[in-house]
């Protein structure tokens, strides 16, 4: 059993927090429990929310030490440091093997505990120039929706805090389990793109044709060998005007959306069927299982037979 570990203070922002424990603290019938989700404070009692009412939260600051992922669920207001006691509980915490996540303004506790020294990190776009200014050995990527350094991780504005929580779920139990919780919260496993598709200040270009009939072509089919021109062609457009409604509605390229939905197709046939690893290629449009390796550990940073290893299921 994860046991993950979200620490609150007044006035608790419920947002971020509620994207934590709808992800890790519900218990759902059809899945295997792997998560324990619990909440702690440094005065252990009342706790004031940003919403208008009070959590009674039972356990302190020693909860941490129990924990193998702390979850900071934002950190209003900002510019307000974390006391002395709940630094030292992080940074014992992290020490002592946890991984430590901070969602939307929660980069600034991890930052005041000097967990991000030296890191990739992001947060809420406007938040962004401060944790820059405030904190300068904090390499501050403004554009991204998370970070994952592995034992430290910070996300975006707040729904980012999901799209967190949710590639963490996928690192530690697999797609097929992601998916699963994504399909309950009537939510994607996986959101493309960054917050500067959000960040910026809308145009006519944004609106010029939803991309919707599109990638639904295109899912459904991955086997076959569709490029970004067949892709342009099929919507009646230059690839130059497909590329740029891609990067306003989505904030990616055309093929890296095309290559992530390889992957995604390619890890869940690793995860729930018997297929040799050069046919999952085929099916997922990557043509051999050379290829299929090689994305794999450029993007996941492991093998097909590695990760099938992990993350098998029995297929349905």
């Amino acid at each position: 059993m994860h046991r993950v570990m979200a620490l609150v203070r007044p006035r608790q922002s419920t947002f971020e927090l509620a994207c934590a424990a709808q992800v890790f603290g519900i218990e759902r019938p059809e899945l295997p429990t792997r998560y324990a989700f619990g909440v702690c404070t440094e005065r252990p009692g009342q706790v004031a929310t940003r919403a208008g009412y009070d959590m009674l939260v039972a356990d302190g600051l020693d909860a941490l030490d129990r924990a193998d992922t702390v979850i900071i669920p934002g950190w209003p207001p900002t510019e307000e440091p974390p006391s002395p006691a709940i630094v030292r509980a992080l940074v014992r915490a992290h020490a002592g093997g946890s991984r430590v996540v901070g969602i939307c303004s929660g980069a600034f506790a991890l930052a005041h505990a000097g967990l991000l020294d030296g890191r990739r990190a992001t947060t809420h776009w406007a938040l962004a120039d401060e944790l820059s200014a405030r904190f300068p050995n904090v390499q501050v990527d403004p554009h991204v929706l998370y970070v994952d350094n592995g034992d430290v991780a910070t996300s975006g504005g707040a729904a980012a805090g999901i799209d967190l929580c949710m590639h963490l779920v996928r690192r530690d139990q697999g797609a097929r389990y992601a998916a699963h919780i994504a399909r309950t919260m009537v939510m994607p496993p996986h959101r493309e793109g960054g917050q500067s598709q959000y960040s910026a200040p809308p145009h006519p270009a944004q609106f010029d044709g939803t991309l919707a009939p599109l990638l639904e072509w295109v899912t459904g089919r991955l086997g076959e060998p569709v490029t970004v021109g067949s892709m342009a062609a099929h919507a009646g457009i230059s690839v130059r005007t497909l590329a740029r409604r891609f990067a306003d509605q989505l904030g990616v390229s055309p093929g890296q959306w095309l290559l992530a939905q390889r992957i995604a197709t390619a890890r869940d046939l690793l995860e729930s069927s018997d297929l040799p690893v050069d046919a999952v290629a085929r099916r997922a449009g990557l043509s051999s299982a050379t290829n299929l390796r090689r994305r794999f550990l450029a993007t996941l940073g492991t093998t097909p037979g590695a990760y099938r290893r992990a993350f098998r299921t029995e297929p349905r």
